[in-house]
């Protein structure tokens, strides 16, 4: 009976305990004044991403913005010409309404450019050889449901992630089976406006490695692993990548299901 006793008060606490982590977060309504480090300006139309719960907004004309978060979200900030930042939301937070977060200016130094022009003859034949050629195969377009191939016909994406899943040392397995929680934000990503138009808006990647916690050479190598060419990986705008990463994911999933 003692010991039956002892294992009770044992394992009641383990049960609290998991029950505790089941419970989802409490949101509330949080919000903040984003100011310039240097002068204590308000900024305007700052992108505002809650990286924990896949939901963005923007600042206002002073400098605010409203959002709901819990306690330990992270806050990513994004401005053009300011140094993105990202900021764990605190108890303090919440209690203090005059919460202030102070981005900073960056200094660009620009680089010359060189333009090579296309010296035309005149003559159509002529002219038609001399242009470079494009050999990107598929493209992705945001807000439409299927890709497009171009050039010389090659292996579609299915094919690719097919590979993929026959093989499990492939890489397109390692890494969408190492990033299922992250990966499953993809649909929450694509549903959020303000997410969407911050992600038109970039071409550098940064949001998107923050969002999937993926590195860039990882969104990449996914890319060519689902036969996107690198025309389309160096030029897209980061909402086309998270479409065409999206596209391949869900793929993978039907494949993988088999």
């Amino acid at each position: 009976m003692r010991r039956i006793l002892l294992t009770l008060f044992a394992i009641i606490p383990l049960l609290g305990l998991a029950q505790n982590e089941d419970e989802s977060p409490v949101l509330e309504e949080l919000t903040v004044t984003v100011v310039n480090a240097q002068s204590d300006f308000p900024l305007e139309s700052v992108h505002v991403i809650n990286l924990s719960q896949v939901i963005g907004t923007i600042t206002d004309q002073n400098g605010k913005f409203t959002i709901e978060a819990a306690v330990n979200d992270t806050l990513y900030l994004s401005y053009l010409g300011f140094k993105s930042q990202k900021v764990r939301v605190t108890n303090d937070m919440f209690k203090i309404k005059d919460t202030k977060i102070a981005l900073t200016e960056l200094a660009y130094a620009l680089e010359e450019v060189i333009v090579t022009p296309y010296q035309l003859t005149g003559y159509l034949e002529i002219d038609v050889k001399n242009l470079p050629v494009n050999n990107a195969y598929q493209y992705s377009i945001s807000g439409l449901n299927t890709s497009y191939e171009a050039g010389n016909k090659s292996p579609s994406a299915v094919t690719k992630v097919l590979g993929a899943i026959l093989n499990p040392a492939d890489l397109l397995r390692n890494l969408f089976g190492k990033k299922p929680r992250q990966l499953r934000k993809l649909q929450q990503m694509k549903a959020d406006d303000e997410i969407r138009n911050l992600l038109a808006s970039k071409f550098d990647r940064e949001v998107l490695t923050e969002l999937l916690q993926l590195e860039k050479v990882d969104i990449e190598d996914i890319l060519n692993n689902c036969n996107y060419s690198k025309s389309f990986i160096n030029t897209a705008n980061d909402l086309q990548i998270l479409d065409a990463i999206s596209s391949c994911y869900e793929e993978y999933k039907v494949l993988n299901r088999k």
